[in-house]
């Protein structure tokens, strides 16, 4: 588990690209994980949030927006929507449409959207503008990461403990699985970059 908490380092441009290089994170998504790492830890110093820990939620959500084929473009907008199933109750959670199908082009069920999989009403409430452009937008890594670590932050946890990790991954998805295959994402970028320990 230590190697799963916060690694987070200046978000220098040479080390993501080297790190990106040995993680095979895209370089415009660990870009965007290190940036909500540094300014949530900054407005949350008691969080301790890695980027390697946002990393592990977007692999494991979207395989950092590129889920179907997809990329990112230099502004961090995936080519094309990554929108997850219908939470219809088969297979997955009920949850009605809460947004008119604005987010998701569904007015009768919800769908997670994005590259960090935000339900339109969770986004609704912690939706941050990551990129400065006056925006909130689920679709853009940058708002999608900040706003993901402030979501895992947010209560007071401390992640640089087990158990304020655990608690903020149970938070995003409430899946014994979903946790182990974070944790092990997480830890692995860790040790890829030498950041273990």
């Amino acid at each position: 588990m230590t190697a799963a908490v916060n690694v987070t380092r200046n978000p220098d441009a040479d080390w993501v690209a080297w790190a990106a290089g040995q993680t095979g994170i895209p370089e415009r998504a660990l870009r965007a994980y290190v940036a909500a790492a540094v300014t949530v830890n900054a407005t949350v110093p008691g969080c301790g949030i890695g980027w390697n820990t946002l990393a592990g939620v977007g692999s494991v959500e979207t395989a950092h927006g590129t889920y179907g084929g997809g990329y990112l473009n230099g502004a961090g907008q995936g080519s094309r929507p990554v929108v997850g199933p219908v939470l219809d109750g088969a297979g997955f959670a009920a949850i009605a449409d809460t947004d008119g199908g604005a987010l998701d082009g569904d007015p009768r069920w919800d769908r997670a959207v994005g590259p960090m999989q935000f339900i339109p009403s969770t986004w609704q409430l912690v939706g941050r503008d990551g990129n400065a452009d006056g925006t909130a937008d689920p679709f853009n890594i940058d708002d999608a990461a900040l706003s993901a670590a402030s979501y895992l932050c947010a209560g007071g946890r401390d992640l640089t403990t087990a158990a304020g990790w655990t608690s903020a991954i149970y938070a995003y998805n409430q899946s014994d699985a979903y946790i182990r295959k974070v944790r092990d994402k997480a830890a692995a970028y860790a040790a890829s970059t030498g950041a273990a320990g």
